[in-house]
């Protein structure tokens, strides 16, 4: 079974942590990588690919400038942004516009993962 490769970019220590056991307990997910700041994503992502990329916490105002940097070099990434109020998180993917996870808990922000990458895949197979 192929991996879910997560690289993640989260403040304080605390959520940070959260984020890391909750992707270590799934089967079908590693963690790619982690850094402490969302630029420094770019220039990990270039070591290390991801399919994913959760960023936590994040005032969302519109398309965060991160996403069209990452989307750049990393057209098929997904990124999920955390809000700073942990409200609800934000998925972005290059050329569609973003989704809202309202009310996230662990379960729904996996499935949003999975679901993004099979569509992703479903998407490619068509091409």
């Amino acid at each position: 079974m192929q991996k879910i490769h997560i690289m993640f970019s989260s403040r304080p220590i605390l959520l940070s942590e959260v984020i890391r056991n909750l992707i270590e307990r799934q089967p079908d997910m590693k963690v790619a990588g982690e850094v402490v700041d969302p630029i420094e994503l770019i220039f990990a992502l270039r070591k290390t690919p991801a399919d994913v990329v959760i960023i936590t916490p994040q005032k969302v105002n519109g398309n965060p400038r991160i996403c069209a940097q990452l989307f750049k070099e990393h057209p098929a990434l997904i990124i999920l942004i955390v809000t700073a109020e942990s409200r609800a998180v934000y998925i972005y993917q290059s050329g569609s516009p973003r989704k809202q996870i309202e009310s996230p808990s662990e379960r729904t922000i996996l499935d949003a993962i999975r679901r993004c990458l099979q569509d992703e895949s479903a998407n490619n197979n068509k091409e």
